[in-house]
């Protein structure tokens, strides 16, 4: 049986990487993109393999329950990997219903597909649901002499799979909801599923509202980098090709109805990476060591605004055998300098001009 993979949200961030992946490392496969194409979706990020003949792009929504049905008919589709979501904490505190509507009622369009379609003949099926850390709330945090070094240096306790959810803002809630429904499935249908929760991703390609894209783009235009309260919230950090590993070998290698954390073991307080981009983006454009430093502004913290985030995924390393390739300052090297070399592509996401590349191809937004 030849292989269908289809991807949700397959032109934004991560999940671009996780197309790409796919459709360069399984030529056998057939890979289908489907993305609404919101703001965060762009197919820019996916001008190197759009002619590649085992990519396929729809446009569509899935919440649109009936479109769903007809993708699983047309390409017989025999896995999901579920990326499509709304993922930014800021919006879903301005918009939660809209969170709630592709979240929660997306995830549950796209199962009650994929039920419909395989009709209860599993083998070789594979629902993947990409989840994140902030389901599980927040963790203590403590303060140690020194910056970040090591494992666990902001507190011992971390994220594990057993845990507990407890959400804290819409976003956080919506994925909660989705995450439960996936099981449910899994448990009511018996649908082959698998649920990850990943840590802070970055890297190429990511939308900049997101603060490492924001800040260098705000670095290299000497404009003001807000900082929420005193910037000591700590969050553990992941490259996102590291990320688009573990989801290949999760899906497939890993056991159906398993949740898996992944983490990069890279816990940083926020205002310790606006001082590493500071020093990185500064020396990269010849500028003066500390050129920048005063374009930091601390802002009112957000509301309900989590202290600590740390994944444990020891149990990912310890039954799959993958581990991050990429210790966080080597990534932020690496982020940093395609962010500086791809200036027009930050200049055409910031302007909107993204957007004419696929208008005339899949019609205006």
């Amino acid at each position: 049986m030849k292989r269908t993979i289809l991807i949700t949200g397959g032109a934004g961030f991560i999940g671009s990487h996780v197309v790409r992946l796919f459709v360069r490392k399984y030529p056998d496969y057939r890979i289908v993109n489907l993305d609404k194409l919101t703001y965060a979706g762009n197919l820019e990020n996916l001008r190197d393999i759009e002619c590649e003949p085992n990519y396929r792009f729809e446009r569509g929504d899935v919440c649109d329950f009936e479109r769903m049905r007809s993708l699983f008919r047309a390409y017989d589709v025999t896995g999901v990997i579920h990326l499509a979501a709304e993922s930014h904490v800021d919006r879903s505190i301005r918009d939660p219903f809209t969170f709630a509507r592709t979240n929660v009622m997306g995830t549950l369009a796209l199962l009650e597909a994929a039920r419909e379609y395989w009709d209860g003949k599993w083998e070789g099926r594979l629902f993947y649901h990409i989840s994140t850390d902030e389901v599980y709330g927040a963790l203590a945090l403590t303060d140690p002499a020194g910056g970040p070094q090591g494992r666990g240096p902001y507190g011992e306790e971390f994220f594990t799979e057993r845990m507990r959810y407890d959400p804290h803002s819409p976003y956080s809630a919506s994925k909660a909801s989705s995450d439960h429904f996936v099981r449910a499935y899994h448990d009511t249908y018996g649908m082959p599923t698998l649920v990850t929760n990943c840590s802070n991703n970055y890297g190429p390609y990511q939308f900049p509202e997101k603060l490492i894209p924001l800040f260098i783009n705000n670095i290299r235009k000497c404009r003001p980098l807000p900082v929420y309260g005193r910037g000591e919230n700590v969050r553990d950090w992941l490259y996102v090709e590291d990320h688009a590993r573990a989801i290949d070998v999760i899906f497939h290698r890993g056991r159906a109805g398993e949740t898996y954390n992944i983490g990069g073991f890279n816990e940083w307080r926020n205002i310790d990476i606006v001082r590493l981009l500071i020093r990185t983006v500064d020396r990269m454009l010849g500028r003066p060591e500390g050129a920048s430093d005063g374009l930091i502004t601390y802002v009112a913290d957000r509301k309900g605004h989590d202290l600590r985030y740390a994944i444990d995924s020891r149990k990912l390393q310890r039954e799959l055998g993958w581990e991050p390739s990429l210790q966080f300052e080597e990534g932020i090297e690496r982020t940093v300098r395609w962010y500086l070399e791809n200036g027009e592509w930050m200049d055409r996401v910031t302007s909107g001009a993204y957007a004419d590349y696929y208008k005339t191809m899949y019609g205006a937004r």
